[in-house]
Order: structure tokens, then C-alpha cells, then sequence
């Protein structure tokens, strides 16, 4: 295939972790874990078009916050990608953020699958699925379930992904100001537990049985995140947005991955907009947003 004159756009899915179950440190410092993840309808998108060099444009809420240089995950993609294939990285790459940042739902995972899915559109490369899973876990632990999408377990550090069953479910997500540093997040659940075996992470039965069954009663009693102690450690007034959208009748809230935006399970869409009306009147966090699961992984936009 050849190489496109024209731009790629690819629109690809914040994630929650219905199950996250984490290990003690490893060697490595990183942690073992079983993670259930579940990509949800807040979409990022990534426009790739020919240039002379690498460069990173950003648009959106919070986009002053997002790195242009080659610490983003996307501008990573695009050099990985680009040198597996002996070609330089020759791309601008634009971001139109819609996912929160720094916020736990791995909106710079998201754009790092993205733009790796855009540059091999648009350089046509056509790199088999595995290889681009292979760059997708080589740039986070997070990044190949952005690719993937749906809903899946996430074993080792979180890059190894085996697709489970789900039923469709309604979310509302609370935007918290400021970020929480996800490495500050695991060395404070090292602490906290640090007095104490930690179990090895196993995925939940119980959970896995109802995110199949698409019953959110049985689904809200089952979700659980090892992270959320740390988080709220950390951040202690996310115990306030917790406690706003229960009240406001969610199923179930919990911290989404390390936070610090938190995630509420509701019974319905007339549901999601009552609790987020709700946790916006609260002034517990800076924003609300509706969502449904699952949502599909990365994908090409038509031109």
C-alpha cells in the first residue's frame, strides 16, 4: 500500500477499571496486576499528516496540559514506529482532547495507540495487528487496550490482554482539578502496604459474571480498585465527590485507575444525567461527564 498525501484521523476510547487488583512491587518496580478494563464513549482524536518533522499540536479542555515534545506517548508512537520500518518520523501529529488528562483514564495511552494506528495509515505500512500490540505495550502498560477497545483483562503489568464479555452499562465520570502522577499513586500503595503480604491480583468471578450478564446492580457490587486507597491518600477530597454521587443515587463509585477523576455506575441515561447534574451542583469536582460502555478500541475515521 502506498503512502497517503492526505491526513488520518483515528478516535480512540478513554478506559475504567471495573477490576483493578494490584500486586506487590516487582523488581522491575513494576507491579503485577488483573485489571479489567472497559473503554468507555469519551474519544480522543488523532490526525496524522505529512511534514517535514515530528511535530505535536494539542487542542481541547486542558490541552495547555499535555506535553508537545517526545515525552508524549504519540510522538513516541510515530519514532518507535517509524524506526522499526527504517523510515523517518516526518508527521505533524494533532490532538483533540476530550479525555480527561492526568486523570486515570488513560487519555495519553489513548493517544499514544492512536497515533501509531494514524502514522501506519498514513505511511502505508500495513504493520500486523500483533507487531503494533508489541509497540503499543513497549510504550505503556496502558497503551494496548487503547488499541483494542471493548472490554478485556489485562494480566502481567497490564499490557497482556485476553477480550472478556460485556453487557452495556451508563457512566458518569467526575473531572477532579489538577492530575494525580500515576507512578505517585503505586509508590503510595507500596506504602500503605507495606506492613502487610499483598496478595497476588486475581480477576473476580463474581465481576467478570456480571460485567457479562449487563446487570449494573451486580456489576456496582463488584467493582473494585487496590489504587483507590492511595488516591485518597493522596487526594482526600475525592471522598467527597465519592460520597456526592452516591448520594445522588449511583449504583456504585469508585476512583477511576489512579486517579483522580472518579467514576460512578449508573442504572440508566436518565440516571447518568440526574447524578451528574447532581455532582456538578456538589462543588465537589470541575466537571462531569456521561458515558456509556463498551466502546470500540482505535479506529480509523473515514476522510
Amino acid at each position: 500500500m502506498s503512502a497517503r498525501t492526505t491526513g488520518v484521523t483515528v478516535r480512540v476510547p478513554a478506559k475504567v477499571n471495573v477490576q483493578l487488583a494490584v500486586g506487590a512491587a516487582r523488581p522491575d518496580g513494576f507491579h503485577d496486576l488483573a485489571n479489567v478494563f472497559l473503554a468507555v464513549s469519551l474519544f480522543d482524536e488523532v490526525t496524522a499528516t505529512p511534514a517535514d518533522t515530528l511535530t505535536v499540536t494539542c487542542e481541547g479542555p486542558d490541552a495547555d496540559q499535555v506535553p508537545l515534545d517526545r515525552t508524549n506517548l504519540a510522538a513516541r508512537a510515530a519514532e518507535i514506529l517509524a524506526a522499526r520500518h527504517g523510515i523517518e518520523p516526518a508527521v505533524h501529529l494533532h490532538i483533540a482532547k476530550n479525555i480527561p488528562v492526568a486523570g486515570g483514564m488513560a487519555g495519553g495511552s489513548a493517544d499514544g495507540a492512536a497515533a501509531l494506528l494514524a502514522c501506519d495509515t498514513l505511511w502505508g505500512l500495513d504493520t500486523p495487528r500483533a507487531e503494533l500490540l508489541d509497540i503499543c505495550a513497549e510504550l505503556g502498560s496502558d497503551v494496548p487496550f487503547s488499541l483494542v477497545g471493548g472490554a478485556a483483562l489485562g494480566t502481567g503489568r497490564g499490557e497482556l490482554l485476553t477480550p472478556v464479555a460485556a453487557g452495556a452499562f451508563h457512566w458518569v465520570f467526575a473531572v477532579a482539578d489538577g492530575g494525580l502522577s500515576t507512578p505517585a499513586v503505586f509508590r503510595e500503595f507500596d506504602r500503605l502496604t507495606a506492613e502487610r503480604e499483598v496478595p497476588a491480583p486475581e480477576a473476580s468471578p463474581a465481576l467478570l459474571a456480571a460485567l457479562a450478564s449487563g446487570d449494573p446492580a451486580a456489576l456496582g457490587a463488584a467493582l473494585t480498585n487496590d489504587l483507590q486507597a492511595a488516591a485518597l491518600s493522596l487526594r482526600p477530597s475525592l471522598a467527597d465527590t465519592l460520597a456526592a454521587g452516591t448520594g445522588a443515587g449511583a449504583l456504585a463509585a469508585l476512583v477511576s485507575g489512579s486517579g483522580p477523576t472518579t467514576a460512578f455506575l449508573v442504572a440508566d441515561q436518565e440516571s447518568a444525567e440526574k447524578v451528574a447534574a447532581a455532582l456538578d451542583a456538589s462543588g465537589t469536582c470541575r466537571a462531569t461527564r456521561v458515558a456509556s460502555s463498551p466502546a470500540p478500541g482505535a479506529t480509523v475515521l473515514p476522510s
